[in-house]
């Protein structure tokens, strides 16, 4: 057995699962504080990367301009869409919700193919093509390089939540929404918050995975990755989001390079049955006890 090959097989699977767990984050944002099952997620990652090429190659500017405004537009079509199809919603059924998240996905996708049509296309070199080696194992550039922004926003988002008033406030509203308005904290504001920084992160989880593998309406698919990774680690853990991220990234590798490609959704979802079998709420997610 090449344990090389392995070892080099797992440092990639690692390194697409820090974006599985950048985007999962995002997601978990989102349920912690709304108890909303964002869908949409794959397409607002996928609208980053098109955002980050028109700003590239159709406006003219630098990447590291046009980085910065794509994280900003992702916040401000988080605020649009909290303010304008969710937060009308409130007290519907959670269904409801859900299927609106399924619209905005469907909308999204057709909006991107009507503006820059279905082919793929590719994003600007921006990342450097060094070889990287770790001793004899080789990790490809690109997915390196997205690890380690990957994680650095991961970072960014972990303090935040942890430090900052808007953090706390998230938490807190999380924990007890009805606590957390009799204590003065403006609840609507707080999910508008969570929506705007996890549509922001997901734009800019957008624009690595699109320069690692190019950009098409199809990225959408993505998203079914992500809700696998929130499932197993827990809809609302974000350490559970990392973790969940990291494994599924490992199984779809090992998976695909021993098994073949087209197994890699079969290995992921039956390790999803798995782990809900022995743990319904995913590895890290809340037990909650409902009484009737």
């Amino acid at each position: 057995m090449d344990w090389l090959y392995i070892f080099e097989v797992s440092l990639a699977g690692l390194g697409a699962g820090a974006l599985y767990a950048l985007t999962g984050v995002a997601f978990v944002l989102i349920y912690k504080a709304t108890r909303v099952v964002n869908l949409a997620i794959g397409e607002i990652l996928m609208l980053g990367g098109y955002v980050f090429f028109g700003l590239v190659a159709g406006a003219g500017l630098s990447v590291w301009a046009a980085i910065p405004l794509t994280i900003l537009a992702g916040a401000g079509l988080g605020a649009v869409v909290e303010r304008a199809l969710i937060r009308p919603m409130l007290g519907e059924s959670p269904i409801s919700v859900f299927m609106v998240t399924i619209g905005l996905g469907s909308i999204l996708a057709g909006l991107v193919e009507l503006g820059w049509g279905a082919d793929p296309l590719r994003l600007p070199e921006f990342i450097p093509n060094t070889p990287i080696f770790l001793g004899e194992a080789y990790v490809a550039p690109k997915v390196a390089y997205g690890a380690l922004v990957a994680a650095l926003l991961i970072a960014g988002a972990l303090a935040a939540l942890r430090f900052s008033r808007g953090g706390v406030a998230l938490r807190a509203t999380a924990r007890d929404q009805g606590a957390a308005y009799s204590m003065g904290i403006d609840v609507g504001r707080v999910f508008s918050l969570s929506w705007m920084a996890a549509c922001a992160t997901a734009a800019g989880a957008g624009v690595i995975v699109g320069a690692i593998g190019g950009i098409s309406p199809t990225m959408g698919i993505f998203g079914l990755s992500v809700l696998v990774v929130v499932i197993v680690g827990g809809l609302d853990s974000v350490a559970g989001a990392l973790v969940g991220g990291l494994l599924i990234g490992l199984v779809e590798a090992l998976a695909g390079s021993f098994l073949g490609g087209e197994y890699k959704l079969l290995a992921t979802f039956s390790l999803l049955i798995l782990i809900l079998m022995i743990r319904p709420y995913g590895i890290f997610g809340t037990h909650e006890i409902e009484r009737l």
